[in-house]
């Protein structure tokens, strides 16, 4: 939901629209969660859940094994996912047809945060894989907001992932 909200900030900076949104069901703490975010340079009216997203990002990779992260993905999007392994890999190992994003996020927020929380971590990778999406620096005034004195590392995060990302497919 963090990354959502970031992303979706930083777009209303950019002079978009833009609205980010958990989706909860019964899930027990610790289930998988799924959040929202829809951008546009038009006014959004929509206030349902995305049932065809352009792009999937994926912060815990044991997920691919339990959904099928591609469901109703329009033709042409991308799944960004967070993977020491190569693209062939997880296309080898989960399926994936689509354009494949991928980012050891996990090692990235170790290096530079000493802790695992990819959520700014992939916000780098999507904007990578998604280069109309937004500038890289949009994030820094959200995250700074949302983060305070740890933004710094957050950011640095952010921009190693950006760096750090594959796209391929």
């Amino acid at each position: 939901m963090t990354s959502a909200e970031l992303a979706a900030l930083a777009a209303i900076e950019e002079g978009k629209y833009a609205q980010a949104f958990p989706s909860f069901g019964p899930e027990r703490r610790g289930a998988p969660v799924m959040a929202f975010v829809r951008v546009s340079d038009q006014p959004i009216v929509t206030r349902e859940k995305v049932y065809e997203p352009n792009y999937v990002v994926v912060l815990d990779p044991t997920l691919l094994k339990l959904v099928n992260v591609e469901a109703g993905l329009k033709k042409g999007g991308i799944v960004i996912v967070n993977t020491p392994k190569s693209a062939a890999e997880i296309r080898k190992e989960s399926g994936i047809k689509a354009k494949l994003a991928t980012v050891d996020a996990s090692k990235i927020a170790m290096d530079t945060m000493r802790v695992t929380i990819t959520n700014t971590t992939m916000l780098g990778a999507l904007v990578k894989a998604v280069p109309n999406l937004l500038p890289l620096k949009a994030l820094n005034g959200p995250i700074e907001h949302r983060f305070g004195g740890i933004a710094a590392k957050n950011i640095a995060s952010c921009n190693r992932a950006f760096e750090e990302t594959k796209v391929e497919g």
